[in-house]
């Protein structure tokens, strides 16, 4: 396994859907994972720091989790099979193991919000990860690029995505 880090979310600028891209924190590789908008907008407000009035559902697994004394101990990002990439919640629940299979934007969204370790396959990084090259002005702004920046970005594909743009 290898341990990652959420670098950006983005529009992809072609299909105009949103894209986590998880770069591994030991070396350059990138895997872009397409999500849905629900799920981006989920992951962030968590990069905004916005916490609800009442929970949304990443935050009720979060809360869950505690009330049940279990503990999201890492994410997985296990495969990728017919197009779809598939992860695992690795939990502890009273000292016994547990594994969950859930969707990667999922996972990602609830551990950001329990400061989790998330680790993408080795193989599978190996066969799907991506070196992104810029030049150096791409990343001056990439570096310049601020959380709220992103969720504005976020807010301004939702607000312009219409129901045909996904069928």
């Amino acid at each position: 396994m290898v341990e990652v880090q959420l670098s950006a979310v983005q529009v992809d600028l072609q299909t105009k859907n949103p894209v986590v891209l998880l770069q591994e924190k030991e070396g350059l590789r990138t895997l872009p994972i397409f999500i849905g908008p629900a799920e981006a907008r989920a992951i962030a407000l968590v990069l905004e720091g916005h916490v609800p009035e009442r929970p949304l559902t990443h935050d009720l697994i979060r809360d869950l989790l505690g009330s049940l004394s279990a503990r999201l101990e890492r994410l997985v990002i296990t495969e990728l099979r017919d197009k779809t990439y598939l992860a695992e919640m690795h939990l502890d629940v009273k000292g016994d193991a547990v594994t969950v299979s859930c969707r990667p934007s999922d996972g990602i969204a609830v551990a950001l919000r329990t400061h989790t370790p998330m680790y993408i396959d080795d193989d599978l990084l190996e066969a799907e990860g991506i070196v992104l090259q810029t030049d150096s002005e791409d990343e001056d702004d990439l570096e310049a690029e601020e959380p709220e920046e992103l969720v504005e970005h976020f807010r301004e594909f939702i607000q312009a995505v219409r129901p045909e743009d996904f069928a």
